[in-house]
């Protein structure tokens, strides 16, 4: 009875030796380890908070910064699509624009070519430490980025409807509505394909209201954002300057016709006046016999050619 005793005070105190030595070397891991590791080895924390924020085909991979008093975090970012996941072994591919940066974000619109889901992830580096990789929660895909309805700008020139648009990026066309305000008015549809540049919708008419509103449409996700606001213009009445016009016309019609005739009549008013022309009278003119001859003094040839047109011969001939 005093061996079965004994033996069971051994076994128990040799439970206790053992529970002590697996403590102590619990702490001496726990509390040495990471002191032999200050110089370059500790591992950094990983970026936390993954999410992407994706408006009008732009997307941005953001995260929570790590940080270290003192020290420039740097990271690098990764993305690995349908294809690499399936035909690539699971290959990761660095993002063309952020590995590394030293943003907390990074623009991977880029890098998101197609319809189909993307896995992103992060890692933090400060030297030679790097921590270790974090991954969006859930794959993105772009067709759940969100639409707004695009800027636009309405104007008139003269008498054209001129509308311009914002230039969402080249994946984006629009559709453009417009119609005259007025009761049972058509509203027409145009597809603009154009950004940032003016582009007529059509011609109006004096003293009507046009309206125009337009939405984004993105073919490569088959999606379309609401249509915005929509602004009109109205055209005033132009009669004056359409009269002033005619007047124009009419007058200058009037001076290529009655200037060349103002000319010309002046012509032969000087003509009769200053140079008429002499008829030979008749008993000066040689009828019979070549040999008679008229004789005619100097001065009253000179008188002759010289007659001056009395002023109601002048009337005359002007009218």
């Amino acid at each position: 009875m005093f061996q079965v005793k004994l033996s069971l005070q051994t076994r128990i105190l040799k439970i206790i030796l053992e529970e002590l030595l697996t403590s102590l070397i619990m702490w001496f891991f726990y509390t040495l380890i990471p002191c032999l590791l200050i110089d370059g080895v500790a591992p950094l924390p990983a970026p936390q908070n993954l999410s992407v924020q994706s408006i009008n085909m732009k997307h941005l991979l953001m995260w929570s910064p790590v940080i270290v008093a003192g020290e420039i975090i740097h990271y690098s970012v990764e993305y690995q699509g349908e294809y690499e996941s399936l035909y690539m072994s699971h290959v990761w591919i660095p993002s063309s624009r952020c590995s590394p940066t030293k943003d907390p974000e990074c623009d991977v619109t880029d890098d998101i070519t197609a319809t189909v889901p993307y896995n992103l992830r992060v890692r933090a580096t400060l030297g030679s430490k790097t921590s270790a990789w974090r991954t969006l929660k859930h794959p993105f895909n772009r067709n759940s980025t969100i639409l707004t309805p695009p800027g636009m700008e309405v104007t008139k020139d003269g008498f054209h409807l001129v509308i311009k648009l914002e230039d969402l990026g080249p994946q984006f066309e629009f559709l453009v509505a417009y119609w005259r305000r007025e009761p049972g008015a058509k509203e027409h549809v145009k597809i603009v394909r154009v950004r940032g540049i003016p582009v007529h919708l059509e011609t109006m008419e004096p003293g009507a209201v046009y309206c125009v509103k337009a939405q984004a449409f993105v073919k490569a996700i088959g999606r379309h954002s609401a249509f915005s606001q929509a602004e009109c213009v109205k055209v005033q009445e132009e009669t004056l300057p359409l009269a002033l016009a005619l007047f124009a016309f009419v007058g200058f019609m009037l001076i290529l016709v009655v200037v060349p005739l103002s000319i010309w009549k002046m012509g032969q008013l000087l003509r009769y006046s200053c140079c008429p022309s002499v008829v030979l009278p008749d008993t000066l003119k040689i009828t019979n016999s070549p040999q008679k001859l008229i004789s005619c003094r100097r001065e009253e040839v000179a008188a002759c050619a010289t007659t001056m047109l009395s002023s109601e011969e002048l009337f005359r001939t002007w009218i």
